[in-house]
């Protein structure tokens, strides 16, 4: 879970096929409420599905939605060849379920307290859309298109963790509190795959069209990438809504921890630099 601070477990919501075409203009804006993006299909759920079936397919922008469709896209695009170039083992996609209000999910009910998560029981990234405004609202993120983008990207995180037995490793070991658990290790790690992501979304396609899903990234889209995953940090968090910081209680890492390693990852831009389970985090 990126920002979400419970355990799941239960049943699974409706997941529907939705079919997206619109072109990108332009770059992927970090303040921009517009669509700069493209792609080809993704999958998605929701309330109100229809809608967001003809909003999408009709090229209409803006939609918070549509543009995550294209970045899960870009996500699961690179992992697909990362995982296969590096011989880990083989990327099998994810659906990415965005909805409001409450789903239930092989892992428990969803709701946007929760907040952004991956569940390994049904293999889904499951994303409340109304977490991306709570960024901004109740955890003081600035927002923007790249900020959504990096919740993205460490869900998608935790799907490849799923597949390569890391995190079945650290729910056998237990360790699931404190500054240096395997917990935050792993949420960690997570930050550090969608930094790497970061660094090459310029360059994965559409295999359909062959043409980037993403372009332009700036220096500015990282910005507001490494302040959405300070906003999300434990520290500052618990500061917020607590009033004082227990390091003892961490699961995800503070906010300098979750800075680092999506900065390492963007930085290398290579998953092997992402060894957040040796040495000190």
């Amino acid at each position: 879970m990126l920002g979400g601070r419970g355990k799941m477990a239960g049943g699974l919501g409706i997941v529907v096929m939705l079919i997206v075409g619109f072109l990108a203009k332009g770059g992927l804006g970090g303040s921009s409420s517009s669509s700069n993006l493209s792609t080809t299909n993704s999958t998605v759920a929701g309330s109100n599905n229809s809608t967001l079936s003809q909003t999408c397919a009709t090229g209409a922008q803006g939609k918070v939605a549509c543009e995550m469709a294209v970045v899960a896209n870009s996500v699961q695009a690179y992992w697909k060849d990362t995982l296969a170039a590096n011989g880990k083992a083989k990327y099998t996609s994810s659906k990415t379920v965005f909805f409001s209000g409450q789903r239930d999910t092989a892992c428990g009910p969803a709701t946007k307290d929760v907040g952004p998560f991956y569940c390994p029981g049904d293999k889904l990234v499951y994303i409340d859309l109304t977490f991306f405004e709570e960024l901004q609202t109740k955890f003081n993120a600035k927002g923007g298109l790249f900020a959504e983008s990096y919740v993205i990207a460490h869900e998608y995180g935790h799907h490849v963790q799923d597949l390569l037995g890391t995190s079945a490793k650290v729910d056998a070991s237990g360790d699931r509190q404190g500054p240096k658990s395997g917990s935050v290790r792993l949420e960690l790690q997570a930050d550090c795959y969608a930094g790497v992501w970061a660094k090459h979304a310029e360059t994965v396609n559409d295999p359909v069209k062959g043409k980037p899903l993403i372009k332009n990234i700036t220096e500015a889209d990282i910005a507001l990438g490494l302040d959405a995953a300070a906003a999300v940090g434990d520290d500052r968090i618990q500061a917020e809504f607590n009033g004082k910081v227990n390091p003892e209680s961490w699961t995800h890492g503070s906010s300098a921890q979750r800075q680092k390693w999506f900065t390492a990852g963007y930085t290398a831009g290579d998953m092997n630099n992402c060894d957040t389970f040796s040495g000190d985090i």
